[in-house]
């Protein structure tokens, strides 16, 4: 524990120069040119070895006569010598009197690739459009020549010194390969590829593709892993060749009269035009070895691939949980978030899909509605083509908020813009955000998340769900919002009415963050009605085949004949969910208060309302921000005059948890006779607190313990318009943290701990909010003139309390709490409105046991 003390005292340079300058501290970043000297052979290697850094601003004439140079380049001896990739064709060429297909070179050559693209940037989405480049710049060099259709082979007798490389015979190999029909009507189906020694694997690709010619087999990008040979290959003749060259007529005439069709399917997984039939292999030479290396692809492999390019596929795939996982629409703490952050996961999608690095612009919020702090804003990605500028972020601190503004409580200070460009700088999404946030990371993986997030295509939040019995007995320890919930699972393929479960997916151990959407509705729902050690299963309707196949994996191929068979009939089969909630670990909010306090804090407040319910004869109470009911169940467990309560909150998971509990207790109660059986009525209502709904006004009491800081400011200032205004109740009672203990309750939960890495030293001097749903935290001073004001505003009296602490010790309480007490000379106005009239909320639940 001593050492972990002494490291976070320990402060860094950066922290240093901060404490010392504040805001006005500025850091940059600039390159430094390393001179060469051969004295010092390890200084400056890549000049020294003749390496040259990659250059994007040769123009277009420029890059021609680079690619005509590059390809009479190919063909030297002192290439050949080389251990380069496309070395290995070469030797295949040795079989075909030294012609090599143009496409080899346009696909296994990034620098000649890279060059045709610069010539023409529609080489990025098209392997023709390279191809007929390369056709155009070897008729330009003296030392090669084109050969038949699309070969091209030396002008010299084919390469005397090329090495040829003896290896011992072998037999023919079969590879699994996957063929993608153009068609969607078309299955995606295995196919073996017999790769023979001593023959051109080429040959062997072109005639699956049903082409005698192997000049006429294009090649898409290596597709996954760079270290990868995984390529899609498609016929040249089923590409539409109107008005590309006239070098090209051969082939137009070689096509079939029919209309070329775009392979979506393939398109996708590569990023390039396909069309026709396609074919998925992962075969070809590399870096590593001068042999053929070939791996075989699973049809599981494909449909993970194809998950992948979407928005959330990824993330379903890096944690597991094909079935079980979704993109969060949150981004809370580091510590309770799973997998690559949100930033990586955004620029991840975009490397996937050709696009630019999405570019950031972090500003302060007070930039919006003041220009004299300018030096605030933060740039990242200037230019989306220059990963300098996101280094130059990382280093600034010019947009840390200033310390005298650490006691205001305030709410986010930074909100951060996103924008997503083509290659050609096209604006393809861009993201303004309302939302602030008091860190910079937290703005900036929010704002990725969400873009994101508007981005997803696959989800299963539609589909119905069937619950069924819970097994084992009730713990009383349940997750709800912003706890992390540990499960293990199983999910099935079922057919209804047979004895036929397929295990899909399962894993023993899962953890996710309850109310951020970071698995599938239906398992949330399940796991939220669990206690520790319950078990329980549900099911849902069949998700599209593509979702199921890629959680088979290795079994894709029997559930895509399963799946497929003349005997399956979709409507009667379902996936069935086994759950067990193994374990839950409660927000640091309530950490922080049972480390510091017991009872806890949100008991202390029960009995604080307990109290001035028993004082005066309360029979009606209303809950405004209910959530699951806590203050509800608890009031349950005590005796008093209470004959109806109510509650209201804009979440219908929590309302449909807390009719749960409410009603199992109520039903308890009142069948026994026992405790509070007193209560004859009980509702809870959808809808926002901000909104009046004339059948809760004039209650006895009114309560809103915990919420107001869950809200926008303005909102918070909206709702005590609304409640002292239009609902009117006798007496009131609202709770909210007092900011000002954050430091004691943070030291108390061990923040070395708790402290996420994105924390800098520069934060230090400010505490943060006790929940990451906090939108605001209110000094004793600001929470006292709110309070007033509006007590003044509505003929209302207000006293001031609390628990946890003291009122008459520094900082006072830990939680707040006003209570407003309605003027009796305004009771007669309780008549003026009919209580039974329609409202603006929706009844979700009601227990009458009159």
């Amino acid at each position: 524990m001593s050492s972990l003390v002494a490291k976070r005292s320990s402060l860094t340079p950066k922290a240093l120069l901060h404490q010392k300058y504040g805001s006005k501290a500025c850091y940059k970043i600039e390159e430094v040119q390393e001179s060469i000297d051969s004295s010092f052979p390890g200084l400056a290697l890549p000049q020294q070895l003749g390496i040259q850094a990659k250059t994007d601003d040769l123009t277009p004439d420029e890059a021609w006569d680079e690619l005509v140079a590059r390809i009479s380049y190919l063909f030297s001896a002192k290439f050949l010598s080389s251990a380069h990739p496309l070395v290995g064709h070469f030797r295949e060429a040795i079989q075909r009197e030294g012609m090599v297909p143009i496409s080899i070179i346009a696909a296994c050559d990034a620098k000649t690739n890279n060059l045709c693209k610069l010539i023409d940037p529609k080489g990025e989405s098209d392997p023709l459009s390279v191809v007929i480049l390369i056709l155009k710049a070897a008729r330009q060099c003296v030392s090669v020549c084109i050969s038949g259709d699309l070969w091209i082979k030396n002008q010299n007798p084919f390469f005397p010194v090329m090495p040829v490389i003896q290896s011992e015979p072998t037999n023919s190999v079969l590879v699994e390969a996957i063929r993608i029909p153009c068609s969607y009507e078309g299955s995606i189906e295995t196919l073996n590829l017999n790769i023979v020694p001593n023959k051109y694997y080429m040959d062997e690709i072109g005639r699956s593709l049903g082409v005698c010619d192997a000049s006429l087999v294009l090649m898409s990008r290596t597709i996954g892993k760079a270290s990868s040979e995984m390529r899609l290959y498609f016929s040249a003749l089923g590409v539409p060749f109107l008005a590309r060259d006239s070098s090209l007529e051969f082939l137009v005439n070689a096509q079939e009269h029919a209309e070329p069709i775009f392979n979506e399917r393939a398109s996708c997984i590569s990023g390039q035009n396909i069309y026709g039939d396609a074919i998925l292999a992962n075969v070809g030479y590399t870096w590593r070895s001068p042999d053929l290396l070939h791996e075989d692809v699973s049809l599981g492999t494909y449909y993970r691939m194809l998950l992948n390019r979407l928005p959330d596929g990824g993330y379903k795939l890096l944690r597991e949980a094909i079935l079980a996982a979704e993109l969060p629409t949150a981004f809370t703490t580091r510590l309770n978030w799973k997998g690559p952050s949100p930033r990586e996961l955004l620029c991840t999608f975009c490397r996937q899909h050709r696009l630019s690095e999405p570019a950031f612009s972090l500003k302060n919020s007070t930039d919006i509605v003041s220009s004299e702090h300018k030096s605030m804003t933060l740039k990242l990605c200037d230019s989306v083509k220059s990963l300098k500028s996101v280094k130059e972020y990382e280093f600034r601190s010019d947009a840390v908020p200033d310390s005298s503004n650490a006691q205001s409580g305030m709410a986010g200070n930074f909100r951060c813009e996103v924008c997503i460009l083509s290659k050609g700088n096209d604006v393809i999404l861009e993201y303004i955000p309302e939302e602030s946030y008091r860190k910079q990371n937290d703005a900036i993986q929010n704002a990725s998340l969400k873009k994101r997030s508007a981005l997803r295509k696959c989800s299963l939040s539609d589909q119905s769900c069937t619950l069924y019995d819970i097994e084992g007995p009730d713990s009383g320890v349940s997750p709800s919002q912003g706890f992390l919930a540990c499960i293990s699972y199983t999910v099935a393929l079922v057919r209804e009415g047979e004895d036929m479960k397929e295990l899909l997916e399962s894993k023993d151990e899962f953890e996710f963050e309850v109310g951020t959407g970071a698995v599938t509705p239906q398992l949330e729902t399940c796991v939220t009605q669990l206690s520790i050690n319950q078990k329980a299963r549900f099911s849902v309707a069949l998700p599209s085949k593509d979702l199921i196949l890629a959680a088979a994996g290795g079994s894709a191929k029997y559930f895509a004949q399963l799946l497929s068979s003349d005997s399956f009939n979709e409507k009667s089969c379902y996936l069935e969910y086994s759950v067990k909630l193994l374990g839950v670990t409660e927000p640091l909010e309530d950490r922080m208060e049972q480390a510091l306090f017991s009872p806890s804090l949100s008991k202390q407040r029960v009995e604080y309302a307990l109290r001035y319910i028993s004082e005066s004869q309360a029979t009606t109470l209303v809950d405004f921000g209910c959530g699951s009911g806590s203050l509800l169940e608890s009031l349950l467990e005590h005796t008093t005059t209470l004959q109806k309560i109510v509650g209201v909150d804009i979440s219908r998971k929590s309302l449909n948890r807390a009719a749960k509990t409410i009603h199992s207790k109520l039903s308890m109660n009142a069948n026994h006779g026992i405790q509070n059986a007193s209560i004859k009525f009980a509702e809870l209502y959808y809808g926002s607190i901000t909104d009046f709904d004339p059948r809760l006004y004039a209650f006895d009491i009114g309560t809103c313990l915990e919420v107001i800081e869950h809200m926008n400011e303005d909102q918070a200032h909206l709702f005590g318009e609304v409640v002292l205004g239009s609902f009117r109740p006798h007496l009131l009672i609202v709770s909210t943290p007092n900011y000002e203990y954050n430091s004691i309750l943070q030291k108390a939960a061990s923040p070395d701990k708790e402290e996420d890495a994105d924390d800098k030293p520069s934060q230090t001097s400010q505490c943060r909010f006790r929940n990451f749903d906090h939108k605001f935290e209110w000094t004793r001073e600001q929470f006292n003139h709110w309070a007033s004001n509006l007590a003044s505003r509505h003929n209302y009296s207000v006293e001031f309390g609390g628990v946890g602490g003291s009122a008459e010790v520094e900082p006072g309480f830990a939680s707040q709490i006003a209570v407003f007490r309605r003027s009796t000379s305004h009771q007669a106005e309780d008549c003026m409105i009919n209580p039974e009239s329609s409202g603006v909320y929706e009844r979700i639940w009601e227990w009458n046991n009159r």
